[in-house]
C-alpha cells in the first residue's frame, strides 16, 4: 500500500521553528492556487521535535502541491543537504492537533 505521508528530517544546524515557518509560507502559496477552505480541509502536518522532523500528508492534489513547494523553499533557504524527505509507513498518523485548519496567517 502506497502512503502519501512524507517525513522531512532536518540536519542539526536547521532550526525546526524556522522550517515550520517555511512550511506555513508554502501553505500560504498553495492557498493562492486552491483557496483557503480547500487547504484547511485537505492539508495536515505534525511536528516531531525530538526527531527534528515535520510529517506532512501529501495524499491530495493540494497536499502534493504543499510538498512540492515546501521542498523547493527548503532547498533555497537551507540547501539541499540540510534536510531529507522520505515517504513513511502507512501506519504513521498525522497529529490532529496540528491540522492546518488551526493555523491562520498573521
Amino acid at each position: 500500500m502506497t502512503t502519501h505521508v512524507f517525513r522531512f528530517r532536518f540536519a542539526s544546524g536547521v532550526d525546526l521553528a524556522e522550517a515550520e515557518s517555511t512550511l506555513h509560507l508554502a501553505i500560504l502559496a498553495v492557498e493562492g492556487l486552491f483557496g483557503e477552505a480547500r487547504v484547511r480541509m485537505e492539508v495536515s502536518y505534525c511536528m516531531d521535535a525530538p526527531r527534528s522532523a515535520l510529517l506532512i500528508d501529501g495524499g491530495s492534489t493540494v497536499g502534493d502541491a504543499v510538498i512540492r513547494i515546501f521542498t523547493a523553499f527548503l532547498t533555497r533557504e537551507f540547501g539541499a543537504g540540510a534536510f531529507s524527505v522520505r515517504r513513511v509507513a502507512a501506519a504513521t498518523r498525522i497529529c490532529q492537533r496540528d491540522r492546518v485548519s488551526s493555523w491562520t496567517a498573521a
